[in-house]
């Protein structure tokens, strides 16, 4: 068997189409295009690159794009200033700080500072409980872009066991929360788990989200798997790999992401779709309502 590829950078576009074309009647019916205010504190070359292709995006779908620059030894304090004159910026709609921050700076603090309203990130612990409680409102992007790519195979996956290997916060456990609201069976799987290999091995679903590159090896993968690799990783010689092996992986799965090309592009689609949501839910629910 060789693995049919669920190609990101394809469906990603077409999801761009999507919200572009919402974005183009929300404009016709005399409403404001939706905001996009990207914070980058610092100058992480891995960071500026995202930052640029999400500022390129939203352009792309009709949208207004901010950039907010800050210097690498700016404090906590002031980056929350700037996050709550953003919140009461009524062009802004979505506000995205790009992670990691310096080390001066708590990330969960700042999380917690953005309006859960245009948390387009979908961290919030408002919109992390509303998935909890299967009530999405903002979802995590990643996991999000991921449950997309898994409709595209058109496969049912209802009663399907799924593992996802790695339980952060910005992927593991928000991933696990979608599967379960789609009524999959779920793993989580992270470093003190016992025998991985065979875990994987009875997974109908394998998602990988560990940040090493190559660690699941092919012959974790059971036959006809769907397999949806998260990690990015840069190698030596400059190029990138996934978490999962791919080439071996590959001859098992029935179907599986390609690094690059996979998850990322829907990463940053479903940012777009998010941002689109969070101005609609400003709309009916402006800063200040209950």
């Amino acid at each position: 068997m060789t693995a049919r590829i669920l190609d990101g950078k394809a469906i990603s576009e077409r999801l761009t189409i999507e919200v572009r074309r919402a974005v183009d009647a929300r404009c016709a019916a005399g409403k404001a295009a939706p905001g996009l205010a990207v914070v980058l504190v610092g100058e992480h070359a891995a960071s500026q690159i995202y930052v640029r292709n999400k500022r390129r995006m939203t352009e792309a779908a009709g949208m207004r794009s901010f950039a907010v620059d800050l210097a690498a030894d700016a404090t906590e304090e002031a980056l929350l200033r700037t996050i709550d004159r953003l919140n009461g910026d009524a062009s802004v709609h979505g506000i995205l700080v790009q992670l990691p921050l310096p080390k001066q700076i708590r990330s969960e603090r700042v999380i917690e500072g953005i309006d859960w309203r245009k948390d387009v990130d979908g961290f919030h612990p408002y919109n992390v409980g509303r998935l909890v409680l299967k009530l999405p409102t903002l979802r995590p992007c990643t996991p999000y872009g991921c449950m997309r790519l898994l409709a595209e195979t058109g496969e049912d996956l209802v009663g399907k066991h799924a593992v996802v290997i790695g339980q952060s916060n910005i992927v593991g456990r928000p991933m696990a929360l979608e599967l379960l609201m789609a009524r999959c069976t779920v793993t989580i799987c992270h470093s003190a788990t016992r025998d991985l290999p065979g875990i994987v091995r009875r997974a109908d679903i394998v998602v990988a989200a560990v940040g090493k590159a190559n660690f699941v090896q092919g012959d974790w993968i059971a036959e006809g798997a769907i397999v949806i690799d998260v990690g990015i990783n840069r190698n030596a010689d400059g190029s990138l790999s996934g978490d999962v092996d791919f080439a071996s992986a590959r001859e098992r799965a029935g179907w599986i992401t390609p690094v690059p090309g996979g998850v990322g592009p829907m990463t940053i689609a479903t940012l777009l779709a998010n941002t689109l949501r969070a101005a609609e839910l400003q709309d009916a629910q402006p800063r200040g309502s209950p």
